[in-house]
């Protein structure tokens, strides 16, 4: 077979292995729409329908959420398959699977670029399909997967319009995308483009003016509006409320890191002494601010978040998985090794270095981000790119061992991969099926659907808040929302002031069971309770019912156990 038949049926291979896992039962597993991406789904609905975010705000740079401003792309991309499959799985998920999609093959095609090698591009490629960490975030209404394959874009175009000057606008277009898609780039794109500007800077003084002009123009033109409306516009909120410097437990911290130097002095010194100088300059902001970002920076690249565990976040991983497979911590030692001695272009080296180095400062600056795989997720090509660098390199030293080396690093892929594979559809339905808001959407649709019974509809507050799981599963009309529909509020009795719309009422019971609601709860009222508030199994008992009540459904996890329950009155 020629080679160039055989580098393009490779291709294809890895890009259908690459379909198959992103897409094949998207709409099952993960088990349910989360409550961020029902937030997605109703914003991009209420774009269809209106022009507006759900909040009203025409045409948004930042769209106005519940509870946060959300960067928008990712949001105005899920418009066209809300519009062909609704507020669903489908509709919510299908442009991150899209991009990751296109993400493996952008990931193939800058290896092939910046190594010149189409074997290592083709192993590169290959495992980044089959990584749990991109496949994670490739099946779920992340914009992790978008912003990645705009920026594995942005560099492509970058090293190419090197030598063909008219491609460098591209570059700027695709980089400057990447922060209308998630805020970890606000951060991490003045990092990349400023590296790129050091280290090929002589490169780009030998392109035509013409088209560093052009370059310099779109990069204004697309980047200029999302940084007017992040400095300006709400975009910074979320980084107010996550970051490490806004930790409310910083002061109560340092002043009892003060406290216990000076009753070291004098063990009779009361609470509220002042510190004396050498405490203050031990223990104050910018010492514990310094101290959470670099074990933030250092928890990154422990073996327990690659390797063993992952991010604790169930939305994020697989737990017990880890973000890469167990054995592959070998090979990017390996691959950090011969990228440091093996011939490779100079710049393309420090680049990759840069990129590692850099990667985890963005998230390093906020709460947990030690462990956040979303926040991470610039880290995963390069190391991606390492571990294909790393068995590339060691077959190729053991030359005469090249077969039964290859075999046996085939081998523990596959049985990894299996693995992963059977803990993603086996197990990981029901372990992250509360992380997953599971229930929800057959509890809201069908109160929604028996409302026309009753005068009241009750939906309980003690779990998660309900209202974007109201209005994302009922499709309710965005219009109404943008008039204030959470506005109005109304005293119902056991539940004191709560909100109302129409005849659909949110509110947390002032009894915690649902057998002490059962007797003030006004007649023909449905009201959808969470399992905690009965704390009996109603699905295995049904006769264990409050007396008071009818039980009109039980819904169930995907395990079997209670989920939410819908009572009316007798």
């Amino acid at each position: 077979m020629e080679t160039k038949n055989l580098k393009t049926y490779l291709l294809i291979g890895i890009l259908v292995i690459a379909t198959v896992l992103r897409l094949w039962r998207i709409d099952q597993v993960p088990v349910s729409l989360f409550g961020d991406e029902l937030d997605v789904g109703y914003h991009a609905y209420s774009i269809l329908k209106t022009g507006k975010d759900y909040s009203g705000n025409s045409w948004p740079l930042h769209f106005q959420s519940l509870a946060e401003w959300r960067t928008p792309l990712y949001l105005y991309s899920a418009v066209p398959t809300v519009a062909l499959f609704g507020i669903s799985p489908l509709g919510v998920r299908l442009p991150a699977a899209i991009f990751g999609i296109l993400g493996v093959s952008l990931f193939y095609l800058l290896i092939k670029l910046i190594t010149g090698n189409w074997k290592l591009a083709t192993l590169a490629g290959l495992l980044l399909a089959i990584s749990p960490w991109h496949l994670q975030y490739s099946r779920a209404g992340f914009e992790a997967t978008q912003m990645l394959t705009f920026y594995l874009a942005g560099l492509l175009f970058f090293l190419k319009g090197l030598k063909e000057g008219k491609l460098l606008p591209f570059a700027a277009l695709f980089l400057g995308l990447t922060p209308w898609v998630y805020s970890t780039a606000k951060f991490f794109l003045p990092l990349t483009v400023l590296g790129l500007l050091v280290i090929w800077r002589k490169e780009l003084f030998k392109v035509g003016k013409k088209h560093l002009l052009w370059t310099l123009a779109v990069f204004i033109l697309v980047v200029a509006p999302i940084t007017w409306s992040t400095l300006f516009g709400g975009g910074t909120a979320r980084f107010g409320y996550i970051s490490v410097f806004t930790d409310p437990t910083t002061i109560p911290e340092i002043g009892f890191s003060r406290l216990r130097d000076s009753k070291m002095d004098d063990p009779e010194i009361k609470f509220g002494a002042q510190p004396d100088l050498e405490s203050r300059m031990v223990h104050n902001k910018f010492q514990w601010w310094g101290g959470v970002m670099l074990k933030n920076y250092l928890q990154t690249f422990s073996s327990q978040f690659l390797f063993i565990n992952g991010d604790l976040n169930a939305r994020h991983a697989v737990q017990g998985a880890g973000e890469f497979y167990k054995f592959e911590g070998l090979f990017i030692l390996l691959g950090l090794v011969f990228l440091l001695i093996r011939p490779l272009d100079r710049k393309i080296k420090i680049f990759l270095l840069l990129w590692l180095v850099l990667a985890p400062i963005p998230a390093a600056m906020t709460r947990d981000g030690g462990s956040h795989a979303t926040r991470l997720f610039f880290l995963l090509p390069v190391l991606v790119f390492l571990t294909a660098y790393g068995i590339y390199g060691l077959i190729d030293v053991l030359k005469n061992q090249r077969k039964l080396l290859s075999l046996g690093i085939i081998g523990l892929y596959l049985v990894s991969f299996l693995w992963y594979q059977h803990q993603y559809w086996v197990h990981y339905p029901w372990d992250s099926e509360r992380w997953w808001h599971a229930g929800f959407e057959s509890a809201i649709k069908t109160a929604v659907a028996q409302a026309g019974d009753y005068d009241k509809v009750i939906f309980s507050m003690a779990g998660e808040p309900t209202f974007i799981f109201f209005l994302g599963w009922s499709q309710y009309p965005p219009q109404e929302v943008q008039d204030g529909l959470f506005s109005e509020k109304e005293n119902v009795a056991n539940f004191g002031e709560i909100t109302k719309v129409g005849k659909y009422y949110f509110g947390t019971p002032n009894s915690p069971s649902v057998y002490e609601l059962a007797k003030s709860l006004p007649d023909k009222t449905l009201y959808v309770a969470t399992a905690k508030e009965v704390g009996i199994n109603l699905i295995t008992e049904p006769d264990r019912k409050p007396g008071d009540l009818k039980l009109l459904k039980a819904v169930a996890f995907p395990s079997g156990e209670p989920a939410y329950y819908l009572f009316t009155k007798n």
